[in-house]
């Protein structure tokens, strides 16, 4: 009886092992996977812009979701600042060849599965800076990603200043966090 539980419980160690060495490789390989996704020199392609704060890149042959990280972009249904924004993304995509390095923060994704990111541009625009600067975007912090955040507001308070974009006359009625709880996606 003793060598019956002694080889139970041999079995159980090495089960609990072999779990936590593929639990561990699993963690290191999808770690891996966005680092090397997000190499500070690679670049990679914009497939579409779906609004003022999100768009699809291509990377290792995948679609993948990527959303601006500090930002929240006017919805489409804010007319005219929705499609103003997206707009505005789509030109400063466009003006960098579509194509735009990631640069990570804290939290690689969010709860959707959307990768977040600050993207640069070819010429090194920080991409989501330049959007609350010239009024197409609020600041939208959540934390632990803030590593931009002080430039951040600063941009959002020069361009409120200057009421560019959104912060114009006829600017945005409601900020885009009020607008989605009064209009929640069906």
């Amino acid at each position: 009886m003793y060598r019956k539980n002694s080889k139970l419980r041999k079995i159980n160690l090495v089960s609990a092992a072999f779990f936590v060495f593929i639990a561990i490789f699993y963690m290191i390989y999808e770690k891996a996977s966005i680092s090397k996704q997000g190499d500070s020199d690679s670049f990679v392609p914009v497939i579409s812009v779906a609004d003022g704060d999100t768009v699809t890149v291509m990377l290792s042959s995948k679609k993948e979701k990527v959303r601006l990280i500090g930002i929240d972009a006017p919805e489409l249904g804010q007319k005219p600042w929705g499609a103003e924004s997206k707009k505005y993304l789509e030109s400063l995509i466009s003006s960098s060849g579509s194509k735009v390095r990631l640069e990570y923060d804290v939290d690689k994704r969010d709860k959707y599965g959307r990768i977040l990111a600050y993207l640069w541009t070819t010429d090194g625009t920080l991409v989501n800076l330049s959007m609350v600067k010239n009024g197409q975007a609020v600041l939208y912090t959540f934390p632990p990603n803030v590593k931009y955040v002080s430039d951040l507001k600063a941009a959002q308070t020069e361009a409120r200043n200057k009421r560019l974009g959104i912060w114009s006359g006829e600017g945005l009625k409601e900020t885009p966090r009020d607008y989605k709880r009064t209009h929640p996606r069906k």
